[in-house]
């Protein structure tokens, strides 16, 4: 039995995966935004630390590019080879995105943040290298993700060390 692709079928992987994604957005809003004052503002942060305003919009934006990758990969028949490993990733670096604004923000802890961005960052360029095998578009589409992670990577070291490493 061959799997086809039905304009049903892509909308419920729309749903799907932006449901996903807006949970994750959702849940990082949720242990980030009562954090920002006065803890966050409280801490020494490096001149490279961008204005509160610019992370809304950059999100929101990487949210939207990582909802576009994941339906594109979703939506490959289940039997593609590749696909449910690349899936997988998808969902980890998905679900490590949610944690670090808890581990960071909720918890007040650069070191913890520290701890679950960098294998978030590993399982977005793992998903990268997965994804362009399958869907170059879709790959493409997280390449500006592992961009940002990478700086929030830096940003997230020199917090914690301008704050009592």
């Amino acid at each position: 039995m061959t799997e086809t692709s039905t304009p049903q079928r892509n909308i419920g992987y729309a749903v799907l995966i932006v449901a996903a994604v807006l949970a994750v957005g959702t849940l990082g809003q949720a242990a980030t935004f009562p954090n920002l004052a006065p803890w966050y503002a409280s801490l020494a942060k490096p001149p490279f630390n961008p204005p509160n305003w610019i992370f809304g919009p950059v999100w929101g934006t990487l949210y939207v590019l990582m909802a576009v990758a994941g339906w594109r990969v979703l939506v490959l028949p289940s039997s593609t080879p590749g696909r449910s490993a690349a899936l997988t990733g998808f969902f980890v670096q998905l679900a490590l995105n949610a944690a670090w604004s808890w581990m960071f923000f909720a918890a007040h802890s650069p070191i913890l943040g520290l701890i679950d961005i960098v294998p978030q960052l590993a399982a977005i360029v793992w998903t990268i290298s997965r994804f362009y095998s399958l869907d170059r578009i879709a790959a493409w589409c997280l390449v500006p993700l592992a961009g940002w992670v990478g700086f929030a990577t830096l940003l997230n070291v020199a917090i914690w060390r301008l704050n009592g490493a």
